[in-house]
């Protein structure tokens, strides 16, 4: 009866993650490029409690009994699919269409991937523009540098192409590209990305390294919607769902305590 005090209170524990998983993806459902996160669980050692028949010659038997000792969180995934698309009047908002992701450089130094298309134009040193986040750190282009322009440009009149090739009117009126292009990043196992703040993530041993799309042809390119924002990928109905799931598991495991808390009373009770 003490083994399952423990296993219940391991469901217990495993089910607060998962709670604390659901909420926080409720509390990001407004959050732009955010993806949606689950919690998934695994089953801890199995105790043997009997291998052989109680007959005579003790034979195996063709089923062991064996009980479980409680589960465990085993990962919290990122489920990276593609996120609605919410018009947006900033002319430097961009949504990824695709398997992509944009790349700032940190104040570390370090190279951030995000699906957060909310950019903007800062100054930059010399009275130059710099395209950054909302965070102002930089967006890189398609060879790992800063997209720095000089002032001569007007930041309304700047348009960006699918493939994210920069471009300013010439004297016609007709867009032309300006030989600078936001670059996109793939990985091979996205889930795999280590979370950083906000919606910025890092290269890992799991994920593989960033696979640039200008670079290599055997990825799908994605498309980059300038005048678009990726919305949130919570679905707040399913996390509504999944919320009463796993408080009713937690209602259950605690229930399993108290049962076992009674037994245990009962046991004590015999001897008197």
């Amino acid at each position: 009866m003490v083994r399952s005090l423990w296993t219940a209170a391991t469901g217990m524990i495993a089910q607060q993650t998962n709670v604390d998983t659901i909420a926080n993806n409720l509390a990001n459902v407004n959050t732009t490029g955010y993806k949606a996160e689950v919690a998934e669980f695994k089953s801890l050692l199995y105790q043997t409690m009997q291998t052989k028949t109680t007959t005579a010659n003790g034979e195996n038997k063709p089923v062991s009994a064996q009980v479980g000792l409680g589960v465990r969180n085993s990962a919290i995934t990122s489920l990276f699919r593609q996120g609605p698309m919410l018009a947006s009047e900033s002319d430097t908002a961009f949504a990824v269409e695709g398997d992509g992701f944009f790349s700032v450089r940190g104040e570390d130094g370090q190279r951030y991937f995000t699906r957060n298309g909310n950019f903007t134009f800062t100054t930059a040193g010399g009275g130059r523009i710099m395209l950054a986040n909302s965070d102002g750190l930089p967006v890189l282009d398609t060879e790992g540098k800063t997209i720095v322009l000089s002032n001569e440009y007007i930041t309304s009149n700047i348009t960006v192409t699918a493939d994210g090739s920069i471009c300013y009117p010439d004297e016609q009126n007709n867009p032309q590209p300006i030989g600078v292009t936001i670059g996109l990043w793939q990985f091979n196992n996205p889930s795999g990305l280590t979370k950083a703040d906000s919606t910025l993530y890092t290269v890992s041993p799991a994920s593989g390294p960033a696979i640039s799309e200008t670079d290599n042809d055997d990825v799908r390119k994605s498309k980059i919607r300038q005048g678009y924002l990726e919305g949130s990928g919570v679905q707040v109905a399913d996390e509504m769902v999944n919320l009463i799931v796993a408080q009713r598991a937690y209602e259950m495991n605690a229930k399993a305590i108290t049962t076992t808390d009674e037994m245990l009373q009962q046991a004590n009770q015999l001897k008197r």
